[in-house]
């Protein structure tokens, strides 16, 4: 970090962060107005501990940076607590359904790892869930599948 008032860098240690974060998608969309397009972003966002706590949300600004920012803030308030037993798995076995989405998640013995494709691998992770497999059934939109996860 700079400071602002010496141009010279600021050796002050930072805080550690609760949560972890990855940004999922990154949308740009645009709204018809009457004096033309109005650009913005959306930022499809996961936090979690690695701990079983993982929160998700969607984040909408101007640009980019503050979409994901925004993301990250709305997140850490929808913060939900997963079960996991000897903190690596699942408990049972679950069929999940949301809209279109369906997902099977099942409980695996130790050493299997994370066995998921893309926004679901990315809830799990940082949920801390450590062996786990999935199949991802219906809609491939990762929105449905991060919320259905979720």
């Amino acid at each position: 970090m700079y400071n602002n008032k010496q141009g010279r860098r600021d050796h002050s240690p930072r805080a550690p962060q609760e949560f972890d974060e990855k940004v999922i998608r990154i949308s740009r969309v645009t709204k018809k107005t009457k004096g033309g397009n109005n650009i913005s972003f959306t930022a499809l966002v996961v936090v979690g501990d690695r701990k079983g706590r993982v929160g998700v949300a969607l984040g909408k600004a101007k640009d980019v940076m503050n979409a994901i920012k925004k993301g990250v803030r709305r997140g850490k308030k929808t913060v939900i607590t997963i079960p996991l037993v000897d903190n690596r798995t699942i408990p049972y076995e679950m069929t999940i359904k949301y809209g279109a989405a369906r997902l099977i998640l099942k409980p695996a013995p130790a050493g299997t790892g994370v066995i998921a494709g893309g926004s679901v691998r990315a809830v799990l992770e940082l949920s801390g869930v450590k062996d786990v497999v999935s199949k991802i059934l219906g809609t491939n939109n990762k929105m449905s599948n991060v919320v259905a996860t979720f």
